[in-house]
């Protein structure tokens, strides 16, 4: 998290992975916030939240890496050195990476996603091709898979994309018992996505 982040982006993957801890006979994840430095954070919207961890915190390890959207991803926080370094370390080590809006912006400019295809928030989409024209990116998609890293459009679709991922790690079943104790509607199916097959 870093300050300026938006609540869906942030909330929606907590939300859905959080709710493994509900389910049985799987293992459930253990779902925790990490910012730059272990102080409040103000979202976009206005929600205080204290993170977890810092970046310098022993904290545990971490398999999937969430990068929700914040106010300042097109902008300051890509001069962010500690931050862009930061990401590019644990998302390079991670087991999945995801990106929820202009979070694509930060894993972009860490070199996460210069050999993937990726998708931003709709409406940034030439923003994030001129800025990183070297990128395949994708729109009219609500969220692009290509080997460890799945990039959402954000916004209310960012529950589909952390349910997704949990379709792949436990199974349908799980993924509509997720789906159903949030009350969201979810057929894989129904969704306009991509997966990148490997060759």
């Amino acid at each position: 998290m870093t300050d300026g982040v938006y609540n869906t982006e942030l909330t929606a993957p907590y939300d859905i992975f959080q709710h493994t801890q509900y389910r049985e006979g799987i293992k459930a994840m253990d779902v925790f916030t990490i910012a730059p430095e272990r102080k409040r954070i103000k979202s976009f919207e206005g929600l205080h939240i204290l993170p977890d961890y810092s970046f310098n915190d022993s904290h545990p390890k971490i398999d999937i890496l969430v990068v929700p959207s914040a106010e300042h991803h097109l902008d300051t926080d890509l001069q962010d050195s500690t931050l862009v370094n930061w990401i590019s370390e644990v998302g390079q080590a991670a087991e999945w990476v995801t990106s929820h809006c202009d979070g694509a912006f930060m894993l972009a400019e860490a070199g996460l996603l210069n050999d993937v295809v990726s998708t931003t928030f709709p409406s940034d989409i030439e923003a994030y091709k001129t800025m990183f024209p070297h990128l395949d990116v994708r729109s009219g998609v609500l969220f692009v898979h290509d080997d460890k890293f799945i990039t959402s459009a954000g916004g209310a679709k960012s529950f589909e994309a952390a349910l997704y991922l949990c379709e792949l790690l436990y199974g349908k079943e799980i993924a509509d018992q997720l789906a159903a104790g949030l009350v969201i509607d979810w057929e894989l199916g129904g969704l306009e996505y991509i997966v990148i097959e490997e060759d």
